[in-house]
């Protein structure tokens, strides 16, 4: 079990657990750290962890980079949209789901997810994005373009989307068990 700090032990998050009924659903943009903070929170919380993206990859056996590139921004977005609605629909408690950057921002998709879900905004600061984005070529919206401009244009254009989220932390370069106090603290706040 990941450490934390102080204000969180063993028996805390179990009671906070125990009081989840309904999925933790993880927005934000790219490169924020929904999956690797994702994992960890539902490890945390002994709950099961789901990747959107990955359950996207799975239904249309292709990956999003092919995806893009086939079908285009729009196809994706539609199959985005059904494959978290079918999880909203599985996935009652007892689960984290980590979105892609872009899903919140569908208005279909944000309701389900505030209205059935728990919804998390993770934010970090542009330089940041950058250098957690710059570890992986397959960001299909990064490569028409300076990657730092066109993350700032899509933080700034999703933000108001985001900011509906109940639930706000901050993401930064230090040690996942600060984000996840952060989380577990808004978690708790929020029931």
């Amino acid at each position: 079990m990941e450490h934390l700090p102080n204000s969180s032990d063993p028996a805390w998050i179990s009671a906070l657990a125990a009081r989840i009924d309904r999925p933790v659903v993880l927005v934000g943009m790219m490169g924020v750290g929904k999956s690797s903070v994702g994992k960890r929170l539902a490890s945390l919380l002994g709950f099961r962890f789901v990747d959107a993206d990955d359950e996207i990859e799975e239904a249309a056996q292709m990956t999003i980079p092919e995806i893009f590139d086939a079908h285009g921004e729009d196809y994706f977005r539609d199959g985005e949209r059904r494959v978290i609605a079918r999880l909203m629909g599985d996935q009652r408690s007892g689960t984290v789901i980590a979105t892609g950057g872009g899903a919140f921002c569908n208005d279909e998709t944000r309701a389900q997810i505030l209205g059935e879900g728990i919804a998390v905004w993770l934010d970090s600061d542009i330089d940041t994005l950058v250098e957690r984005t710059a570890r992986k070529n397959n960001r299909p919206l990064l490569q028409g373009g300076n990657p730092r401009d066109i993350l700032a244009r899509l933080r700034e254009e999703r933000c108001p989307y985001y900011s509906q989220a109940p639930i706000e932390v901050h993401s930064g370069n230090g040690p996942h068990s600060d984000t996840l106090r952060k989380i577990l603290e808004g978690i708790d706040s929020w029931l």
